[in-house]
């Protein structure tokens, strides 16, 4: 028997380790095969990636907003992994109603560990959770950390461009590499407007590469704008997938 709270709060019991997963994240469906539940997870996102097959392989139930909840439970799972962000509020509470739903929560590193090891113990899968555990935190300690003294915005959207506040997983992560958030005061998901980040004056602007595909053109268009800023292209897996991800970008973190 085994029993724990999922991030949010809400108590979940096993009495053997699920055979059926559903994964509704893309980090954490790359996580699920890591630890080496390929047989065990039957379901993920059309967003889940990697590894490369995946999709080929595994059942699609929809996205990660638009998740086709007839398709999920006709693949019989007995355990749905989510995250509070990525998935609807909506979605999630007919699907936790019906199979046993671990809801995650994550915008530090700490709390990046203690699912990994969550997953682990529901799993059977206690080892190889340590693994990857272990290997993510020797990744954040190699990654030099001290300060620039350069701040910079992240937008993960454009038109209207969205940021991320200091609450954030993806906020952690650029500390870990020595760069200050702009916008660390604020909660969550901030839009911003050309004059906004003519006010804050950042060193640098990073454009990702997720949620909202960002390209060369629009670095290029916000370069001309702001010619005194360093205006990159950064990766987006590297700063908002958490789980074993980290540890595969570990150089390109590094390079920062």
């Amino acid at each position: 028997m085994i029993q724990l709270k999922d991030q949010m709060g809400s108590l979940l019991n096993f009495k053997q380790a699920p055979l059926c997963i559903v994964s509704l994240v893309p980090s954490i469906s790359e996580l699920i095969w890591d630890l080496g539940l390929h047989d065990e997870l039957v379901g993920v996102t059309k967003f889940c990636i990697h590894p490369e097959n995946l999709r080929k392989d595994k059942a699609i139930v929809g996205g990660t907003k638009n998740v086709k909840i007839e398709r999920l439970l006709a693949l019989n799972p007995d355990f749905v992994i989510a995250n509070l962000e990525e998935n609807t509020k909506e979605e999630i509470e007919i699907i936790s109603k019906l199979i046993p739903t671990y809801i995650s929560d994550i915008n530090t590193v700490e709390q990046m560990l203690q699912f990994i090891n969550d997953i682990g113990l529901i799993c059977n899968r206690e080892k190889e959770a340590e693994e990857i555990a272990k290997k993510v935190s020797e990744t954040m300690a190699a990654i030099p950390s001290k300060p620039k003294n350069k701040k910079a915005i992240y937008l993960i959207w454009n038109e209207p461009f969205m940021s991320i506040g200091g609450d954030t997983f993806i906020s952690h992560i650029m500390q870990q590499v020595g760069f200050e958030n702009c916008l660390k005061e604020i909660d969550r998901y901030p839009t911003l407007t050309f004059e906004d980040i003519q006010q804050i004056s950042p060193d640098e602007i990073w454009l990702s590469s997720e949620p909202f595909p960002f390209k060369e053109a629009h670095q290029k268009e916000l370069q001309n704008i702001f010619p005194y800023v360093t205006v990159r292209l950064v990766d987006g897996e590297a700063f908002s997938w958490y789980g074993s991800r980290i540890f595969k970008l570990k150089d390109y973190l590094s390079s920062f």
